[in-house]
């Protein structure tokens, strides 16, 4: 694959190459990564590209769209039944635009709306003062039990009847624990609120019947397709059938312009995979993967946010090891561990320098790990983070990458 590519252009081949090799080498531990099959990426890089589609299948802007149509229609059919779902809209870039779309859809400028602290676990996209949801919006934020870690959801009951917001937003991007949405379900009753539910990080373990499905109860679901779920980046909105006029316009005309056909036929090989039992053993492994990772962290006195995890990621607190968490995502990063520095909540360093990591089991167990290669994982870390020793995590690392190739049947780029 990719020799047209090599003739035409060596230095974005060779940048290629070289992200290849190290895709290979490291253990990714970024919670918000995965690792594509083969089908999701050549429908991806396919000449689907070609083709502007504005509009939905059957009532499209530009002429030639048959085709697109049943690509489209199968996608969100395909979608409907993963998650159970009445209305399902398959065109959002990210899972940024997915939120946008909604907002756009249901609020104007100035509403009140509740979202949790990005320091707390949140996401930009959730009211960050530095996200356009934040500026265009009147969000209150709500959080964590400072004591445990966990939603506190009586504070929450108590900000929305304090606010009465026109909209809740549930959902997180650094919590291990499983969210209760019939809670801010009954919380979005008693004030009158919509509830748009964001499970971007937790969607593959949903589809798999692991985390309960906010379709059941949320007014909007939104969703990246990558993490979790294992799919092309890109966003998708999940609604009842009263809001799916607003939320298709919210998205064309309202906030993009032509979809990107060929990421949505990814999309549709995606969703096809995730509706095997196939899929279902990998979430239940990724699982498995993130307890025994988590516990054998807790052995080797790491703190962790909530002291363990019920999903696919955990939050370490890296203060008890005098490292901050910039510190520690370069110092994994030289033995070939992928992490992210992450605030842990209430931290005193801030976002660009912050006291913890975030770290999750979705790649690796893609690749085919278990139980037993977390304890060789949570030894690594422990080498680079408690005892400085680079060079002997990396030994162990490369064992691991050795023994688990990525794409290596394929031969992608040699």
């Amino acid at each position: 694959m990719f020799e047209k590519l090599r003739k035409a252009d060596i230095k974005v081949y060779e940048s290629m190459k070289k992200e290849l090799r190290r895709q290979q080498r490291n253990i990714e531990l970024i919670a918000s990564e995965n690792i594509v099959s083969l089908p999701v990426m050549e429908a991806m890089g396919s000449h689907l590209t070609n083709k502007y589609a504005e509009g939905y299948s059957g009532h499209r802007y530009y002429g030639g769209c048959e085709y697109i149509d049943e690509i489209e229609t199968l996608a969100v059919e395909r979608l409907k039944k993963l998650f159970g779902c009445e209305h399902a809209n398959v065109q959002p870039h990210s899972g940024a635009n997915a939120n946008i779309g909604v907002y756009f859809a249901i609020l104007k400028p100035g509403d009140k709306v509740m979202g949790m602290n990005l320091s707390q676990g949140g996401h930009l996209t959730h009211g960050s003062p530095a996200n356009i949801s934040g500026q265009y919006f009147e969000f209150t934020e709500y959080g964590i039990i400072k004591e445990n870690g966990l939603i506190d959801y009586e504070n929450v009951r108590k900000i929305a009847h304090e606010v009465k917001p026109k909209l809740i937003v549930a959902g997180a991007s650094a919590y291990p624990r499983e969210i209760n949405f019939k809670i801010f379900r009954h919380i979005a009753d008693e004030v009158g609120a919509l509830l748009m539910v964001d499970m971007a990080h937790i969607a593959g373990l949903v589809a798999a019947g692991l985390h309960n499905n906010p379709c059941e109860v949320a007014d909007f679901v939104t969703s990246t397709t990558h993490k979790t779920l294992r799919g092309p980046r890109g966003g998708i909105i999940l609604c009842k059938k009263e809001y799916a006029s607003k939320i298709d316009k919210a998205i064309f005309p309202g906030t993009q312009g032509g979809p990107l056909e060929h990421i949505i036929a990814a999309k549709a090989v995606c969703f096809k995979e995730a509706l095997s039992q196939e899929f279902k053993e990998y979430q239940k492994q990724t699982i498995k993967n993130c307890k025994i990772l988590a516990s054998e962290l807790i052995n080797r006195n790491f703190n962790l946010l909530t002291e363990g995890s019920d999903n696919h990621l955990i939050l370490l607190d890296l203060t008890n090891k005098n490292i901050t968490g910039k510190q520690a995502e370069i110092r994994l990063d030289e033995a070939y561990i992928t992490a992210n520095k992450n605030a842990i909540p209430f931290d005193p360093n801030g976002a660009l320098i912050t006291s913890g990591i975030r770290i999750g089991t979705p790649a690796i167990t893609t690749r085919g790990m278990v139980e037993e290669d977390m304890v060789i994982i949570a030894k690594a870390i422990d080498l680079c983070l408690t005892y400085n020793e680079i060079d002997n995590a990396r030994k162990l690392v490369v064992e691991l990458t050795e023994k688990y190739k990525i794409y290596d049947e394929y031969k992608l780029m040699e």
